[in-house]
């Protein structure tokens, strides 16, 4: 069994790093079922907010999907409520294709601080510290990257579009759901899904 699924991002790194993310939570959730990213769209931040960019985003998504296709949309929240910025994206995006399976999934502050929830596990990986420790809140830090770009060896600078699938690939999903409330929530959003495409819900 398979699920076609695309997906609208914020960043140029996202549009690796999430496709792997979806594939490693299905490997967990449903090892059995083959997960088809068939298109990847990039709207900015400034996009999102304009009245009809992410309409258009979410009518091409549903059209490379195809029928009974999936979206997935993931962005920063930016130090916005992520949970009501969820709703509002959901609920513009359900406008347009109420006959898809669509799920919207906001970090918090930034996607990058899924990674500082999980630090421990990337020690060493793309050239961050042997010591590597993560935050007490990491969802309260703004400049996540610049956080990273700190914990990384002399001579390294943090790049979204190089380190970001890299550290997507490696860090410890469990911990992170733990740490980080916004990645607990696209987890189980990537989950719901991975069901409803597969006939499970």
């Amino acid at each position: 069994m398979h699920v076609q699924l695309a997906c609208i991002v914020e960043g140029d790194g996202e549009i690796e790093a999430v496709p792997l993310l979806v594939r490693r939570i299905a490997q967990e959730v449903a090892p059995n079922l083959a997960v088809h990213i068939v298109h990847r769209i990039r709207l900015s931040r400034g996009k999102l907010n304009k009245p009809v960019e992410l309409e258009r985003a979410v009518e091409l998504a549903a059209r490379r999907a195809g029928a009974g296709g999936a979206i997935l949309i993931v962005f920063d929240s930016d130090g916005s409520d992520p949970e009501e910025l969820e709703r509002e994206v959901l609920a513009r995006a359900v406008r347009v294709r109420s006959d898809f399976a669509i799920g919207v999934a906001l970090a918090h502050m930034e996607f990058e601080a899924w990674f500082l929830a999980a630090a421990e596990s990337l020690r060493g990986c793309r050239g961050l510290t042997a010591d590597l420790t993560a935050p007490a809140d990491p969802e309260a830090i703004r400049g996540a990257k610049e956080w990273l770009s700190a914990h990384m060896e002399k001579g390294r600078t943090y790049a979204p579009v190089l380190d970001q699938p890299a550290l997507a690939a490696t860090f410890d999903l469990s911990v992170a759901r733990q740490r980080s409330p916004s990645f607990e929530r696209f987890y189980r959003e990537v989950t719901r899904l991975l069901a409803i495409r597969s006939g499970r819900e």
